[in-house]
């Protein structure tokens, strides 16, 4: 089973879609910045929306052609769908709300069914409990085995974890994963989270401004960015211009000096002949700062600079480094208080060549 989409339609004065997609079985990930267009795909697949132009195929089966004006209803397109704000029904159990979708089949089938389903995403023990009577991730689990129960050709999730903790998470990632080995159907599941792309994906397309920027595997697409504007997407916090001043093909490198400083950087091999501007993508979590001048290291890039901001951003802490250009560098909270950091002293930045992307 597979979907092919081409959606054309305009949302309004500033924003109008046209995306062309085609999702193999498995799970295909929708990733990209808020009012990219990511739940306007799933609405239009769902039969939600109906675009201006294009047409939605699932496996042979024609559900939208505009030009021809086919548009199968959305309870007949055999869709499953579940939100980031669940749906479920408070007034029935869960086992009720499983067999919901079921309504037109014999008792027996919708009870073998409904069973078979609780079993898979671990909540057959909590079948005669109401929806308040669970935990979020209870609830959960619910949504999924509710939208799948019905056997469906395409599954859509919009966000359907990011209420949860990591844990929670992941537990329910396995059984998504372990029913459609089973299963085969295609999967688009928007995220914001890029622990949720590498955790599930095999897939990911990036939505930018209702355009399709990049697609592929998620290592492909996210670690190795090719522009900036992706790059900062995939979790790059440290987005740099800066010039080529030397290639060193037989090293493998190149060297860079970072725009209107004298600060210079080794980074991979890559396309840009001397004296073209490239960006550089560095993450946070890939730079090691130290409170003197480090020695002894493989790493190729030492800078030296000031301390100019620090805060914390839950279970971490977030230092800001002038260094000639400003660098945002992630520790965690025990690492910081064991270098007495303070606003104003000089600090060391340990950058090693690999941590260095490239993007146009």
């Amino acid at each position: 089973m597979s979907l092919s989409a081409a959606i054309r339609t305009r949302l309004s004065d500033t924003f109008d879609m046209d995306v062309t997609l085609s999702v193999p079985a498995g799970v295909t990930i929708l990733f990209g910045a808020s009012g990219s267009g990511k739940s306007t795909v799933l609405r239009a697949v769902a039969g939600l929306l109906r675009p201006d132009a294009g047409s939605i195929t699932i496996g042979t089966r024609v559900v939208f052609d505009r030009l021809s004006g086919l548009d199968v209803p959305a309870r007949e397109r055999r869709i499953g769908y579940v939100f980031q704000h669940l749906a479920l029904f408070p007034h029935l159990s869960v086992e009720d709300n499983l067999a919901f979708g079921l309504h037109d089949q014999p008792a027996a089938i919708r009870q073998r069914k409904v069973r078979e389903i609780a079993a898979s995403f671990s909540i057959d023990h909590l079948l005669g409990r109401r929806p308040a009577a669970i935990s979020g991730g209870e609830r959960q689990r619910t949504a999924l085995a509710r939208s799948l129960v019905t056997d469906p050709s395409v599954l859509l999730l919009d966000e359907p974890l990011s209420a949860l903790d990591h844990a929670t998470q992941s537990r329910i990632i396995d059984d998504l994963r372990r029913w459609n080995a089973a299963h085969e159907i295609p999967i688009l599941y928007v995220t914001h989270s890029h622990r949720e792309v590498f955790a599930l994906g095999d897939r990911v397309i990036v939505l930018d401004h209702g355009r399709v920027a990049a697609a592929g595997t998620p290592h492909d697409v996210l670690e190795m960015p090719e522009q900036a504007s992706l790059a900062q997407l995939a979790g790059f916090e440290n987005v740099i211009q800066a010039v080529v001043v030397a290639r060193k093909a037989e090293a493998g490198t190149m060297l860079c000096r970072l725009t209107g400083t004298s600060v210079e950087l080794e980074v991979p091999l890559a396309r840009g002949a001397a004296g073209s501007t490239i960006r550089i993508a560095i993450r946070a979590g890939d730079i090691l700062l130290a409170t003197e001048p480090p020695r002894g290291l493989s790493a190729r890039n030492i800078l030296r600079g000031r301390l100019v901001s620090l805060t914390r951003d839950g279970a971490a802490m977030v230092a800001g480094v002038d260094a000639g250009a400003r660098f945002v560098v992630h520790l965690t909270p025990s690492a910081a208080d064991g270098l007495g950091l303070t606003l104003g002293q000089d600090v060391w930045l340990v950058i090693k060549t690999y941590s260095c992307r490239i993007a146009a």
